[in-house]
């Protein structure tokens, strides 16, 4: 019996490891999913800071050129006031504060094409920062749903082992078993009390007559009864 019981718990025990191994199949495609969007959040927090950089760039492009243009604007002012003032040639101060102008304009042009690239720029770098926020909540969520899944995976485990284990002692004839048992222990109580029954009628016929009569019988002295035989027989 023992080695039945022993054959079952190995049958019980097989059977549950495989039933984990089951359950682990996707625990682990869950962690390789969230390594590999780990893997693509650093890809994309790496765009999100070189955009960002460049951002930054073109913003101080803008504001330098910008500053530039009004620097030209007032060396330009300040050449003709110098021919205006006589402390320089007018015909010269025009030809320079003309080039100051142009120089101006374009620093000026250039301000407004940085500013229209720093809208874009700064368009895309708005949108990548949100997917990554969206990148990062997700793998979080998957986290916390991992923790969870390898808890009920654990408890699922464990009862499936125990149900598995109780199926095999059940199919294995357990109750088969304790239902003879019962049957055999019943029949030799059976037995047992027809063999009491016998010996209750195992008593003489002897001891019956004796048991009827009792000691308070009226019967006859032995000696009464052979005289009386003696006289019927005619013997003196």
């Amino acid at each position: 019996m023992a080695g039945l019981f022993s054959r079952i718990f190995q049958m019980g025990k097989s059977e549950a490891h495989s039933l984990i191994d089951k359950i682990e199949d996707p625990i682990k495609m869950t962690e390789q999913g969230i390594r590999e969007l780990k893997k693509d959040l650093t890809g994309a927090m790496q765009s999100l800071a070189q955009v960002k950089g460049i951002v930054i760039r073109m913003r101080n492009d803008s504001e330098n050129k910008k500053k530039l243009a009004a620097d030209y604007e007032s060396k330009a002012m300040a050449l003709l006031q110098k021919g205006q003032g006589g402390s320089l040639d007018p015909a010269e101060a025009e030809r320079l504060a003309t080039e100051a102008l142009s120089r101006k304009e374009t620093a000026a042009q250039e301000a407004v094409r940085l500013s229209k690239e720093l809208i874009a720029q700064e368009g895309m770098s708005n949108s990548l920062q949100r997917n990554v926020e969206k990148l990062r909540t997700t793998i979080q969520r998957y986290e916390n749903d991992l923790i969870t899944l390898r808890a009920r995976a654990k408890t699922a485990a464990a009862t499936k082992k125990l149900n598995a284990q109780i199926a095999q002692v059940d199919s294995g004839g357990t109750i088969a078993m304790l239902e003879k048992m019962r049957a055999k222990v019943e029949e030799d109580e059976s037995l047992a009390k027809a063999y009491g029954e016998i010996a209750d009628t195992s008593t003489s016929v002897d001891d019956e007559i004796e048991k009827a009569l009792g000691s308070g019988s009226n019967l006859p002295q032995v000696s009464d009864s052979l005289a009386a035989l003696k006289a019927k027989m005619k013997i003196s």
